[in-house]
C-alpha cells in the first residue's frame, strides 16, 4: 500500500527507523514533515473506501507520525 510506504519514509526521516536504502539512521525533520503531510493526504483520499477498523488503523498511523514529529521538533529546540 502506498500509504504504508510513505509512512515508512516518514518514520525513517524522523530518525526512528533505518533508511530503507542505506540501512542507516538519519533524521531530516523537514523531509519528515513533507512525508507526513503526504500520508495525511493519501489517507484522506482512501478513507471513504475503508471499513471502520482500517479507518482507525490509518488514522492512528497519521496521529502517531504527527505526535512523533512534534516530539522530535521539541527535542531539537531544547524541549520548549
Amino acid at each position: 500500500m502506498m500509504v504504508e510506504q510513505m509512512a515508512a519514509i516518514a518514520w525513517s526521516k524522523l530518525g526512528l527507523q533505518p533508511d530503507m536504502l542505506t540501512g542507516q539512521m538519519a533524521k531530516d525533520l523537514d523531509q519528515a514533515k513533507v512525508a507526513i503531510d503526504i500520508v495525511g493526504y493519501l489517507v484522506a483520499l482512501i478513507e471513504p473506501k475503508l471499513d471502520e477498523s482500517d479507518k482507525r488503523q490509518v488514522q492512528g498511523m497519521v496521529r502517531d507520525l504527527k505526535m512523533n514529529y512534534v516530539n522530535k521538533r521539541q527535542e531539537e529546540s531544547g524541549g520548549e
